[in-house]
């Protein structure tokens, strides 16, 4: 209380420049729910514009309903489809055979390497293909996305669209834009070729993005307005020591395997950084973009099973660990975006 007697109230915050910003979002199927929370934390900015989002696998799906619910409502709009989204995929989950183990239950633990039918499942998918076990290549995304996603909405939205599938024949991605993302490029993003048919576009067969670009971030450079550009991480680069049981092993080559991609464009802007020429238009837009990272060393400790635990309490934890870092990330480098990179990629230079 004031001397007066009455209730002091905070000063209003000054309000912020407005920021054109576009968004480059990695895939990795349950544990999407983090950049979730991240996108949640970030559309309750209204300073904060989205140009373009570039997404791969639960990123994609991530892009495309945000920019649908955007395009519909503006930001809560967005929020409200996010979290629609996320509820669909949990209650779809509720009839997976895979389960946490009770052991793991009662340890608060979200691994599913426990679990009998995954463990069978994961050992069958080294034997045996998905053209053997899965006949008819459904995947139960398929209407939570139809449900989810207005496509015809979204190919009139203003944020564009980059979503990242790998053509199986070349071995090379392929970008497909607002217009052309439909149902069937969604499940392409995602596609783990170990445990799905390869989804077919216009008679060639593609499978999970994330080989070719995770994300990719060239159309963020080339297409987009926006100079600032910010990657939400979600697969850890580093972890300490050698892993030693097969699933560890696997697990880690699938981390660096969907890491590469990114780094390497990551790297190729580092260079350009030192040594474009000024009368290079194009490698001046890729040395000039300020680049900024949201990610959580707490990502580290859920290993690969997890990404397929889609319980609701788990997507739930997930998402405030996203909103956290995304709140910690404004507190210390909202005043960069804009400005300055408050990511520096010339660290990746030294690892080469």
């Amino acid at each position: 209380m004031t001397q007066e007697g009455k209730t002091a109230t905070a000063s209003p915050r000054p309000a912020r420049t407005p920021v054109n910003l576009s968004l480059a979002l990695q895939g990795g199927g349950a544990h999407g729910a983090f950049t979730w929370g991240v996108l949640d934390r970030l559309l309750e900015e209204p300073w904060l514009h989205f140009d373009g989002i570039s997404g791969t696998s639960a990123g994609a799906m991530n892009a495309a309903v945000l920019i649908d619910g955007y395009a519909r409502g503006g930001a809560e709009a967005a929020r409200e489809a996010l979290s629609a989204f996320w509820r669909r995929v949990a209650d779809a989950a509720a009839f997976s055979p895979f389960r946490r183990s009770p052991l793991d239950v009662i340890l608060g633990r979200w691994t599913l390497d426990n679990s009998p039918l995954f463990v069978a499942a994961d050992l069958a998918a080294r034997i045996w293909s998905p053209y053997t076990l899965n006949h008819g290549g459904g995947n139960p995304l398929a209407d939570i996305l139809q449900t989810s996603i207005d496509f015809e909405a979204l190919a009139r939205a203003p944020i564009q669209l980059f979503v990242t599938a790998t053509n199986v024949e070349t071995g090379r991605g392929r970008i497909f834009r607002n217009a052309e993302v439909n149902a069937a490029v969604l499940l392409a993003s995602a596609c783990l070729p170990t445990l799905f048919q390869a989804v077919e576009i216009d008679g060639v067969p593609y499978w999970d993005g994330g080989y070719a670009g995770n994300p990719t971030i060239s159309p963020l450079v080339r297409e987009c307005r926006s100079r600032d550009t910010l990657l939400v991480q979600i697969n850890p680069v580093a972890r300490p020591g050698a892993p030693r049981s097969a699933r560890e092993i696997l697990n880690r080559i699938n981390e660096i395997s969907f890491n590469a991609t990114l780094l390497k464009e990551l790297r190729m802007i580092a260079i350009l950084r030192r040594v474009v020429d000024a009368g290079d238009s194009e490698g001046a837009e890729w040395a000039e973009m300020r680049l900024h990272r949201i990610a959580s060393d707490r990502m580290a400790e859920f290993g690969s099973s997890s990404k397929m635990n889609a319980e609701w309490p788990f997507l739930c934890l997930l998402r405030d660990e996203g909103r956290l870092a995304a709140d910690e990330f404004l507190e210390s480098y909202g005043d960069d975006l804009g400005q300055r990179s408050s990511f520096d990629v010339a660290e990746l230079i030294a690892e080469v």
